[in-house]
């Protein structure tokens, strides 16, 4: 395609992402259930080309222009679910922000998820495309876990998912495991990787014949969990944002 025949503008759920409003995929949710509106038009494709975000509304309500990307830290406690909202009324980490978080603090999205019962560093952020390329494996950003686990290991065991291992036909990739310390059949157990699929270090340390009794994220990319209070939030400063962000782009070459 020639300069003269491409569109102008962008996909609209790629403005929104930007926007802060969602992720490209949940805004193409949005989309399909008809939340949102051109010039009062629900409309019904991702494929979508704007300019700008005048006229378009979200559940009926206008977008605010878009604000520069923010990145904030929480220290996410057990038993809240990393989600919006829970059918079955189950406290979520949204219920915890309002009061960690100030109050002009932008709609942030969560970069990646941990599960119920995990702690530690939750990564959030106003930039959809940001928390896209952040969660991609392709981009290789490093996520790291401390789990506290009981069985019998050895170090020479851990070394070997440095080669990726397949449990229950899915295949994890490659992780930098290593035995922190031990007490009796009890030890903590540090781990490093890039994919992040559900309930990764879990499934792959019970399929070593370990039990994991805590789980707690320490450092996601650059960032670290530091001694940020259990509950609390923070918001990273500007310009390490904005020097991790060039870096993710220069990886991405």
């Amino acid at each position: 395609m020639t300069d003269s025949n491409k569109p102008e503008g962008e996909r609209i759920a790629k403005l929104l992402a930007r926007a802060g409003v969602a992720s490209r995929r949940e805004v193409e949710r949005m989309i399909a259930d008809g939340r949102i509106a051109l010039n009062g038009e629900k409309l019904t494709t991702p494929a979508t080309i704007l300019q700008h975000l005048r006229g378009v509304t979200v559940d009926g309500k206008p977008v605010g222009k878009a604000d520069r990307t923010r990145l904030y830290r929480f220290h996410k406690p057990s038993g809240l679910l990393t989600a919006e909202r829970d059918p079955k009324g189950r406290p979520t980490i949204y219920t915890a922000l309002r009061n960690a978080l100030p109050q002009d603090a932008p709609r942030l999205m969560p970069v990646g998820r941990l599960d119920l019962n995990t702690e530690g560093l939750l990564l959030l952020t106003n930039d959809g495309e940001l928390k896209r390329a952040m969660e991609l494996p392709s981009s290789g950003v490093p996520r790291t876990y401390r789990a506290r686990t009981f069985g019998d290991i050895t170090q020479g065991q851990l070394e070997s998912l440095i080669e990726g291992v397949t449990v229950d036909g899915v295949n994890y990739g490659r992780i930098d495991a290593n035995l922190e310390r031990r007490t009796g059949r009890n030890q903590w157990i540090e781990l490093t990787l890039t994919e992040g699929k559900n309930r990764e270090v879990r499934r792959v340390l019970e399929h070593l014949g370990l039990k994991v009794s805590r789980l707690l994220r320490t450092a996601y990319g650059p960032f670290v969990l530091g001694d940020l209070p259990r509950g609390a939030a923070d918001e990273l400063k500007k310009h390490e944002v904005e020097r991790f962000i060039s870096e993710l782009k220069k990886g991405s070459r």
